[in-house]
């Protein structure tokens, strides 16, 4: 087989391989917000099954032989088909480093701690959730073992590499490093700057959910989620799912805090605006993927964060929310809303931080990670060494185990190396949205107005459109100058909560 040929049987056996795995995405979905309880054996079933024909797909015996083939033609290949040559060799060698068996337990491990999560959350017991866990961590360890044998990689950076291509743990430390050397000082200027500002109006709820639902629609209509191939749902816990064709973001609401659905909302959505905004010449190849968890995670803080806690965002939001819940007075005024949606506050959970203290909850969700996979926490002690991370970097202690080690679904959900992309993704959001607003200097106002789409045109044109084109640095520095740093974080909290 010549080269050309070899690559053209690639792409239709990656083609195969992308329809095997939106058919499980939209089964994730469904398992987290409508399936009933009693089919999680059987949806385990299903999914496990789906993840050994992707398996088997991509671990064909004559694979090598395709790969080496079509990448001694790789010089007549345009640079979107060598771009997709070389992201094609990625998942490759992630998925042969693991035998099919592995891949089966792993999805059948993960279904069944899913599940026992759910409970262990409701009852807010950690012990419920420790068998199943157990089982998920010893499995965790054998793939990035595997992985870390096929890769050349350290263990942790194995794991890593599945969500972040080209991630690495030493990066990590170092920019985790830059920020533990200002956040604390900067946290504690911030509230003292609250402090003296005076005390704040509580909105006056009950907030219905159906009043929420048809607030958060209206709002995610305006930046752009286009509901012909998308919907909102809801689930334990927010995520977005589905396939670029058929986006699913989930939020949960509380009738005496409307802002913890409708920033969930706005957050999952810049997560679906970056999958409905991949190229679409491209959607049935690796290299029309989205380019990794950095700027996945960049997209939905970029929304939330830079967006829509800005100003000029809820001067324009501001009144939508008092006609949706008829409400009136001085705690309704803009202002008291946007002091409300960017204090700063230390709590206990993840999703509901502010800018400042969230990278501390990651940094903490990072050390322990590590330390359970590496052997030096024994996982009976998570708890234990949970709170005393949570007493060390914000000061406080949770009060039991739903609003600590058991309120984030990645770990049963077998996710282990996910969690410092959240951080990484609001480092690459703050120096995107800066360079989004010297590119468009009317951008603000215009967000001011409902109007996203100078933004978004942005977005399309620097990140969603380049699909994995390059790798996140190289995207990072032909949008914004720079490779992926801490600066223009720093700067960018600094001006909203010092300056403004």
């Amino acid at each position: 087989m010549n080269p050309s040929a070899a690559y053209a049987e690639l792409e239709r056996r990656f083609h195969r391989l992308s329809a095997v795995n939106r058919a499980g995405a939209i089964l994730n979905w469904d398992r987290s917000t409508m399936m009933p309880d009693g089919a999680s054996d059987d949806r385990a079933d299903q999914l496990a099954t789906l993840n050994v024909v992707a398996h088997e797909i991509l671990t064909a015996p004559d694979m090598p032989e395709l790969m080496s083939r079509a990448e001694e033609g790789k010089g007549g290949l345009d640079s979107w088909q060598a771009a997709n040559l070389r992201e094609m060799r990625h998942v490759w060698t992630h998925a042969n480093a693991l035998p099919a068996d592995l891949v089966e337990a792993r999805t059948r491990a993960a279904s069944a701690c899913e599940m026992a999560w759910r409970e262990a959350k409701k009852q807010a017991n950690f012990k419920i959730l420790l068998p199943t866990l157990e089982k998920v961590v010893e499995i965790t360890k054998r793939v990035g073992a595997a992985k870390a044998q096929a890769l050349g990689l350290p263990f942790y950076d194995a794991l890593l590499d599945e969500y972040e291509p080209g991630g690495r743990s030493a990066r990590i430390d170092a920019l985790f490093g830059e920020l533990k050397a200002f956040l604390p000082d900067l946290l504690q200027r911030v509230l003292a700057r609250q402090h003296a500002a005076g005390q704040l109006l509580e909105l006056d709820g009950p907030f219905p959910v159906e009043a929420q639902r048809k607030l958060g629609e209206q709002m995610i209509r305006v930046i752009g989620f286009d509901f012909h191939h998308g919907r909102l749902d809801v689930s334990a816990h927010p995520f977005t799912g589905g396939t670029a064709d058929d986006v699913r973001i989930t939020t949960r609401y509380d009738e005496h805090d409307f802002a913890r659905a409708l920033m969930g909302v706005l957050h999952e959505c810049g997560h679906a605006l970056y999958e409905l905004g991949l190229p679409r010449d491209w959607n049935r190849q690796p290299v029309g993927n989205a380019r990794g968890m950095v700027l996945h995670e960049s997209q939905s803080l970029l929304m939330e964060m830079q967006a829509c806690r800005s100003r000029s965002f809820i001067a324009f939001a501001a009144p939508r929310m008092r006609e949706a819940f008829g409400k009136r007075g001085p705690a309704w005024e803009t202002d008291n809303i946007h002091r409300l949606y960017t204090r700063v506050m230390p709590g206990f959970i993840r999703v509901d931080a502010d800018e400042v203290t969230y990278p501390l909850h990651i940094m903490l969700r990072y050390r322990l990670e590590r330390a359970i996979l590496e052997g030096d926490l024994p996982l009976a002690e998570l708890p234990g060494a949970w709170n005393d991370g949570m007493r060390e970097l914000l000061g406080i202690v949770p009060p039991n185990d739903a609003m600590g080690c058991l309120q984030d679904i990645h770990w049963p959900d077998a996710s282990w190396g996910y969690f410092p992309t959240y951080t990484l993704g609001a480092l690459a959001a703050a120096q995107l949205f800066a360079a989004a607003r010297a590119a468009e200097p009317g951008l603000m106002d215009e967000i001011a107005q409902g109007n996203f789409r100078p933004l978004l045109t942005w977005l399309r044109t620097n990140v969603h459109g380049k699909g994995s084109l390059a790798d996140t640095d190289r995207i990072l520095i032909e949008a914004t100058g720079q490779p992926l740093g801490t600066q223009a974080f720093k700067a960018h909290l600094e001006s909203r909560y010092l300056s403004a």
